[in-house]
């Protein structure tokens, strides 16, 4: 069985094609499921994000299957599928999954969220019941390789994340926020981000719109905020200064219609968007307003690169670790090749001890003296136990094959010495 991480990216698929084969969070369990059961897959786990699908298996091999069960469960074509996917089998499956882990894959390079997101992406599936040994192992390995990239180098260290960069964004279109409103439509991990930002650069007020109130009320309380249900964004759009959104909903939110009213009662004064979902909250032909600038998460490019030349040094650094991190899961991996032979030689050692044992007892109840017994059981477990081995060194020595001889000294930790010792005896 092999491991296999394939899907598609923000360096691969632009936005109106990832927003196609993007799950939402109610559907990748019964889409897990399916994977197994139609898809080859013995285990399996689905990424769903801004930037990326991304799915983890554990299968034969036979990759085609699992393509084409991700065409049938997404809005996306299978050319257009083969065009932009990335397939990577074994080590470079699980050496992918780690620079995805620890951001180096991401599009803000080195931005912190994505590890959480994969944590979620393992716990869902393994709620599920669809991961296994192969799935576990490898996703506690990237866990602690992504851990050591934050712990050991500096690509954590400044404050650049899509949240981070959204209101850099902001600033660029607004340069002074003490006199703004934000609308931040949704509430979560993404906008509790974008609400710290923008308060720590003083926006002067934050709106906060959710499906539930009572998420929207939380956030909108730890920043003296105002909070509205998503229903009521049409009466409190007008207000708005600033609007930022990241939902999980797979229909657009904010229509063309909604926006021009909002932008008539605001006497046309310029509006910022930015829609960070995927699928998009807003609805593209809102960018064709003249007096709203509207950017996705693909738009976020150019700031991005500014703070990206800081971090590629700890990325380098950030490889390194990554590379030792596949080394030892590939060895840990070529131990547990040996744990079947290892049970099925001590089972075999305790049948031999069980059956001297047995002779043993029945010596003592018979009468004979015990020293004599304990020495008989001692010499006859040691004979059975070196029969093999040694009848098979033999036949390698006599064979030529000293791999074998050599690999034996290592076996039984015998040295030099030893032997130099026996030859006396």
């Amino acid at each position: 069985m092999t491991l296999l991480a394939f899907g598609i990216n923000h360096t691969t698929a632009p936005l109106h094609i990832r927003e196609r084969v993007a799950f939402a969070p109610e559907a990748i369990t019964p889409a897990l499921a399916e994977a197994i059961r139609r898809a080859g897959a013995r285990e399996v786990a689905i990424l769903s994000t801004c930037n990326r699908t991304e799915v983890y298996a554990e299968c034969d091999g036979d990759s085609q299957l699992l393509l084409q069960w991700l065409v049938e469960h997404t809005a996306i074509s299978a050319d257009e599928l083969q065009r932009c996917h990335y397939l990577w089998q074994g080590d470079d499956a699980l050496r992918h999954m780690m620079k995805v882990a620890g951001g180096l894959d991401s599009l803000v390079l080195g931005e912190p969220q994505i590890l959480g997101q994969m944590k979620s992406a393992y716990s869902q599936a393994r709620e599920a019941g669809a991961v296994g040994a192969c799935l576990h192992a490898a996703f506690q390995q990237v866990f602690g390789v992504a851990k050591q990239v934050r712990s050991k180098t500096a690509i954590g260290q400044n404050p650049v994340s899509v949240a981070y960069t959204a209101v850099t964004l902001a600033q660029q279109i607004f340069s002074d926020l003490k006199q703004d409103t934000a609308l931040l439509i949704g509430a979560g991990e993404t906008i509790e981000l974008v609400a710290r930002h923008l308060k720590e650069q003083g926006v002067r007020h934050l709106m906060v719109a959710n499906r539930t109130l009572d998420r929207a009320q939380a956030l909108a309380s730890e920043h003296d905020g105002e909070a509205v249900l998503l229903s009521q964004i049409p009466e409190c759009l007008h207000r708005a200064d600033i609007v930022i959104s990241s939902t999980a909903s797979q229909l657009p939110l904010l229509g063309k219609g909604a926006v021009e009213k909002a932008l008539k009662k605001r006497k046309h004064k310029p509006m910022f968007m930015l829609d960070i979902a995927v699928p998009r909250d807003i609805e593209e032909q809102v960018g064709e307003l003249d007096d709203v600038y509207l950017y996705t998460v693909d738009d976020l490019q150019a700031v991005i690169d500014q703070n990206r030349k800081g971090r590629e040094e700890a990325a380098s650094r950030a490889l390194d670790i990554i590379e030792l991190g596949v080394e030892a899961y590939r060895r840990e991996q070529r131990a547990l090749d040996a744990v079947d032979t290892i049970k099925a030689y001590r089972k075999k050692a305790d049948e031999l001890r069980a059956q001297e044992l047995q002779k043993a007892i029945k010596l003592l109840r018979s009468g004979v003296d015990a020293e004599k017994v304990a020495g008989q059981l001692a010499r006859n477990l040691t004979n059975k136990l070196l029969h093999a081995p040694t009848t098979a060194l033999r036949e390698a020595s006599a064979n030529g094959q000293y791999d074998t001889v050599r690999l034996a000294h290592e076996l039984f930790a015998i040295t030099q010495n030893d032997i130099d010792n026996s030859e006396t005896e």
